[in-house]
């Protein structure tokens, strides 16, 4: 019953931030309320990794994919809400934000534990719904003009992944009779299913669902959310609203695969993937804005994650899921740092901010360090997965996919190292006071610094365990 432990805390949180006027106990309130959901998300994690699924009520359904989901949910959602702590620290009546908070991370669980995919359809829209009006918080022209577009480009999207659906329903019921949209029972199903509707299906289900991953060229509406979105719901929507929208993906390619072929599917993901690395590192050559600079790396890593499943193989399928860990955390790092010293300098553009590192001593150097982090340089984390994704891709005999990955990841680099280092270091502005961060802030930097380097030597026993669990639904090992 935890599933159901997790759902009420999250949806108790909100409905109390919602009343309370004070900023900082809706903060504290729903700091809590994470805390709480990370402690039911671990339990289920602890129980799923065993290989077995639990199914409750008939309605929610937990196996290794659905907990590795959960755990990166649930640590990213933590580090969000105590970033929140300290980013509306001197605003009033944040009771709002902290209640679309509690909602936006409630659909993202829900995403991830639901058993029909109809329902999973929904809450995929319910995330749409929630966090559209977190984009358009500041109520400014600009925010409300990209929380249009946000809600305008994923609307199409989803309808493109219902029509995916309804074709999926369509040839379960017609070659097996069956009447509902269990993933448990259209997977069982997945051989008998018709090759022709299959592909079609699948084709308007990694479209539409890849919309909202922030997959190239369905990624317009992603620069602007994460420019005008307050800095906490960027690092939501990096790390975690785009690994829920490829969890849908997911499901959907297990069941067809059965039916098409794996490598059908991963063709199409790998297309993605590549098309998806090559407009980031163009774009991000050219920005002038730091959160859409983020924003297209985004892009770029959920590039790398789709190729990791064209590549295939346990080792492309490891270092996918495990890359899209590591860029939750990675990327949140990254909006966090970048967040207080946009609120130092007040601009976004990197051409304005000079000498951070003398402004911001921890805070910028923090940004500097995830941006090699996330460059995927030695020592850290994304190195390691991104290396075992160009190991499958070697390995497997996909020289070109692969050398066009390397290439890409060098162009991006090298767009990090400018953007970075313009900024950082330089003669800081005469008006510009250097200051010192919060104890809470450094700390929180410090614990996501450690992490990332410590999973760069070596993967804790039980998240390989929860990675290999969720590795085997995809390869469909019971």
């Amino acid at each position: 019953m935890e599933i159901i432990l997790l759902l009420i805390t999250l949806l108790f949180a909100g409905g109390l931030s919602f009343f309370i006027k004070k900023g900082s106990s809706a903060g504290m309130v729903t700091l809590s309320g994470q805390i709480i959901a990370a402690v039911f998300s671990f339990l289920l994690c602890v129980r799923a990794a065993g290989g077995v699924p639990l199914e409750v009520l008939n309605f929610f359904y937990i196996d290794g994919l659905s907990a590795f989901f959960l755990l990166l949910i649930a640590v990213s959602s933590m580090a969000t809400a105590f970033y929140s702590l300290w980013y509306f620290k001197n605003d009033e009546n944040t009771g709002f934000y902290y209640f679309l908070f509690n909602i936006f991370v409630f659909s993202m669980y829900f995403v991830v534990t639901v058993n029909n995919l109809g329902m999973m359809w929904m809450a995929v829209e319910i995330t749409t719904l929630a966090s559209a009006f977190l984009v358009g918080y500041r109520n400014n022209k600009t925010a409300v003009e990209a929380a249009w577009k946000y809600v305008i480009i994923c609307s199409v999207g989803i309808t493109l992944a219902l029509f995916g659906i309804i074709l999926f329903y369509y040839t379960a019921s017609s070659q097996t009779g069956l009447r509902n949209l269990n993933w448990t029972e259209l997977n069982a199903a997945g051989k008998f299913l018709d090759p022709m509707v299959v592909k079609a299906a699948l084709i308007f289900i990694i479209i539409g669902f890849g919309t909202k991953a922030g997959l190239a060229p369905m990624h317009n509406w992603l620069p602007d959310a994460h420019s005008q979105a307050p800095t906490p719901i960027s690092a939501l929507l990096s790390g975690v609203l785009l690994k829920a929208s490829f969890y849908a993906i997911i499901r959907f390619v297990i069941i067809a695969s059965k039916s098409v072929g794996f490598s059908f599917c991963g063709n199409i993901l790998g297309l993605f993937g590549i098309i998806s690395l090559a407009v980031a590192a163009f774009f991000m050559l050219v920005q002038k804005d730091i959160k859409r600079l983020l924003a297209y790396s985004s892009v770029e890593h959920m590039g790398i994650v789709s190729l990791g499943f064209y590549f295939g193989g346990k080792a492309g399928i490891f270092g996918a899921l495990f890359h899209a860990f590591n860029h939750a955390l990675a990327k949140s790092l990254m909006f966090f740092s970048s967040g207080v010293i946009i609120k130092k300098y007040g601009t976004n553009n990197m051409h304005q901010i000079k000498g951070a590192l003398e402004v911001l001593p921890f805070a910028a150097s923090a940004a500097f360090l995830g941006m090699f982090a996330i460059a995927g340089l030695p020592p850290f984390s994304i190195f390691m997965s991104e290396f075992t994704v160009l190991y499958a891709g070697f390995k497997n005999g996909f020289y070109y996919s692969s050398s066009a990955l390397l290439i890409f990841l060098a162009i991006i680099f090298g767009a990090l190292l400018f953007h970075f280092s313009s900024m950082l270091y330089g003669k800081k502005p005469a008006n510009m006071s250097a200051s010192k961060e919060s104890a809470g802030i450094t700390a929180l930097f410090g614990v996501m610094l450690l992490f990332l380097l410590a999973l760069g030597f070596h993967i804790p026993d039980f998240l390989r365990t929860l990675i290999g669990a969720a590795s085997n639904v995809i390869f469909g090992v019971e």
